[in-house]
């Protein structure tokens, strides 16, 4: 299952806005891998990264 996840994080003492497309298998699954995702690539804390939004992306598969 693909998601649209949105929110912001402070980096260097500035707030920046993020919008990030991830594919999970459990949308249980999606805060912890955007906390990971976003804190190994910012070097920013859980604690630093605030998710707005989770909307299941509703882009169909042709086959």
């Amino acid at each position: 299952m693909k998601f649209i996840v949105s929110g912001k994080f402070i980096d260097s003492n500035k707030k920046k806005i993020f919008t990030k497309e991830i594919e999970v298998s459990h949308k249980e699954l999606v805060e912890e891998k955007i906390l990971s995702l976003i804190g190994s690539k910012h070097k920013v804390k859980r604690r630093g990264i605030k998710i707005n939004s989770v909307k299941e992306s509703k882009e169909e598969e042709s086959k």
